[in-house]
């Protein structure tokens, strides 16, 4: 007897590269390559959402204040024995723990991706930073 797997969705240690051209248009074309991945996973719908609004204040960050290149990794994993999506944004730059933004114009997207996430932070590495954050998505 053959049984098929119902659950095909990928389990930790997927992960998923995109380069990010430092264009305007940048954020929206890998947001739709981000939820196609999303789809793939069979993730519920509101945990896709947050995964998409988490990527998109990453990578409007990067651009705005990131040297070229820029890259995104999306993986699966599991944080405190729970289902996650981290998602990471790399650059050439040094990190920015404490960037001077006009609140009124800027500055909201950390919150955002703060909110959303399990855990999130800055690495920085020779050559540049990485700024993460894992959402819980079962």
């Amino acid at each position: 007897m053959i049984t098929a797997q119902l659950d095909a969705a990928p389990r930790v240690g997927v992960e998923h590269v995109f380069p990010l051209p430092h264009a305007p248009r940048a954020v929206s074309a890998v947001r739709r390559r981000v939820q196609a991945v999303l789809t793939c996973w069979n993730l519920p719908a509101d945990a896709a959402d947050d995964v998409l609004l988490v990527t998109s204040e990453l990578l409007t960050n990067a651009l705005v204040h990131a040297m070229p290149p820029a890259t995104l990794r999306l993986s699966r994993i599991l944080v405190d024995g729970r289902d996650a999506v981290r998602v990471g944004v790399t650059d050439m730059g040094p990190a920015c723990t404490s960037c001077e933004v006009d609140p009124d114009e800027h500055g909201r997207g950390i919150d955002i991706v703060t909110t959303l996430s399990a855990r999130c932070g800055v690495q920085t590495h020779p050559g540049g930073s990485s700024r993460w954050a894992d959402v819980l998505v079962g």
